[in-house]
């Protein structure tokens, strides 16, 4: 039996593929897909996630659950289906190398990725892939550059390696709960900066809910021993600036959807809503003041009309910043 490549992803939605596309440029990557492998190897696309773009010759595309026997095997499932991801594959996968590349809080236990990882497969190598990037600007091999956090400095240094592509670079840190908290709570403060330009507060607004959102984020992360600087790099400020002004980001696009009082576009998935309700919970739990995080949880969950959530955040006492 030939040996897998070095590196497998396992998941083929737009940011898994794309992943894909962007490692085989330096040699021969696998990519598990759960459904449609065959047409998708057939056709050498992915049309229904990321159309558009060719596979390189050098992606194979399987279904075959002993693809997930490589080295290094790169996460690309939803954050809220990461458990069971991980617990259905884990005679596979655990002792290598476990690269999660989803953002967000599990709801059930409110970990990040890479306590689930360790948790099912206590022999695996945690690491985390995040930062500001969206699927379609690395799969047409646009520069984009990623934190990569994991515990063991050495591994992370081989993962770095590993993982540096002609237009994809990882920048390592240790620090993994910092690197974790910054890709989850971006997505909530999009939601945010979305509720409020969609309610016609305006640019300077939305500029002030990034700014306050910020330091929600650094304070939930300080108060779970992450590093103040890891949330102003590329996983922490750089996601947020990203998610927050495009409107090509998911979340960005949903809160503005409510904030305009219109239904958001059925069938995408949003990870901020289900990260929101898990960060006012640890939030809780912690004692952390997370206003803004707490007011959006509220509203995806009908608990708070939009115009009462901007009323109250705005008549909340002043204080030094």
């Amino acid at each position: 039996m030939t040996a897998p490549p070095e590196i497998c992803v396992l998941g083929a939605g737009a940011f898994g593929t794309a992943l894909g596309v962007a490692l085989a440029g330096r040699g021969p990557v696998t990519l598990w897909a759960r459904e449609g492998a065959a047409a998708m190897q057939a056709a050498r696309e992915n049309r229904a996630r990321l159309p558009g773009v060719a596979l390189p010759e050098a992606l194979r595309v399987t279904g075959d659950p002993d693809a997930l026997s490589s080295p290094i095997v790169l996460i690309a499932a939803p954050m809220q289906a990461l458990a069971s991801t991980l617990q259905e594959h884990r005679a596979r996968l655990d002792g290598r190398a476990l690269v999660a590349c989803c953002k967000g809080i599990d709801l059930a236990t409110l970990l990040g990725p890479s306590a689930l990882i360790a948790r099912t497969c206590p022999a695996a190598t945690p690491a985390v892939l995040t930062g500001p990037s969206f699927a379609a600007d690395i799969a047409r091999g646009l520069p984009t550059a990623l934190t990569l956090a994991c515990a063991d400095a050495e591994a992370g240094a081989r993962l770095q390696a590993a993982l540096a592509a002609p237009a994809l670079r990882p920048y390592r840190t240790t620090d993994v709960t910092g690197a974790e908290l910054g890709g989850a709570l971006k997505n909530v403060m999009a939601l945010a900066a979305g509720i409020v330009l969609g309610a016609g507060l305006g640019e300077s607004a939305r500029a002030a809910t990034i700014t306050r959102g910020h330091a929600e984020m650094v304070r939930l992360a300080q108060a779970l021993g992450a590093h103040r600087e890891t949330l102003a790099g590329l996983s922490g400020l750089g996601d947020l600036v990203l998610t927050a002004t495009s409107p090509r980001s998911r979340n960005f696009a949903h809160g503005l959807a409510l904030g305009e009082g219109h239904p958001p576009a059925p069938g995408v998935t949003v990870e901020g809503i289900a990260t929101a309700t898990a960060t006012r919970a640890l939030a809780a739990r912690l004692g952390v003041d997370m206003p803004l995080a707490a007011t959006v949880a509220a509203i995806c969950a009908g608990e708070m009309r939009v115009p009462d959530a901007i009323a109250a955040i705005f008549n909340r006492p002043l204080k030094e910043e």
